[in-house]
């Protein structure tokens, strides 16, 4: 049951991380290309969870591996009336441009290292070990490793691609404890990732 605590509190961390890179109300970066969704074959060993997007060890929970999957839509390119137009121009909120490209794995390791110590009520240890910007199928992102280690657990390993978008950024983690048997699964669905 921890563990799949563990991937629901990675989903809530992601979504954090995603929202700290993107807002609503910013511009877009003209030069990130617009996509509608993001691919990748899960591994037979894994199933969904009720969770969404979050897909677990088919021998959970002696197996703890997760893969978990979301999107963030910044909504930029929806329409606007005029009316909400206006609205908006009434909460007179400056315009920013998106940083997401300008990610930096002091800021990565900064943010989720807070969040895990704050989930935790303590210290886990959360460390960066790569933070490697990449690019698949055209579009800018990130491939980040990391491990980190709560009291009375085992440790914990993290592969995280962020894949950017002009109005979506799409989170790929593969998550394992130590003893877990998956880094050649991993590696088979890394190298299918794609985005259209």
């Amino acid at each position: 049951m921890k563990r799949k605590v563990l991937g629901i509190v990675m989903a809530f961390v992601m979504i954090i991380m995603t929202m700290l890179c993107t807002n609503s109300e910013v511009l877009a970066e003209d030069e990130l290309k617009e996509a509608g969704f993001c691919s990748f074959v899960v591994p037979s060993q894994f199933t969904p969870s009720s969770v969404k997007g979050l897909f677990i060890n088919k021998d959970h929970p002696m197996e703890s591996s997760t893969i978990q999957y979301s999107v963030y839509y910044n909504k930029l390119d929806v329409i606007l009336t005029n009316r909400e137009k206006a609205a908006l121009a009434e909460i007179n909120e400056p315009k920013v441009t998106d940083k997401s490209t300008d990610l930096t794995k002091d800021i990565y390791q900064e943010t989720i290292s807070a969040a895990y110590n704050s989930e935790y009520g303590e210290d886990v240890g959360y460390s960066v070990s790569s933070f490697d910007k990449i690019n698949i199928d055209g579009y800018p992102g990130y491939r980040i490793e990391a491990s980190f280690r709560a009291t009375d657990q085992e440790t914990v390993y993290q592969t995280v691609y962020m894949l950017l978008s002009r109005y979506r950024t799409f989170t790929i983690t593969f998550q394992r404890a130590e003893d877990d048997d998956c880094q050649d699964a991993f590696s088979e669905c890394q190298s299918t990732i794609h985005v259209h």
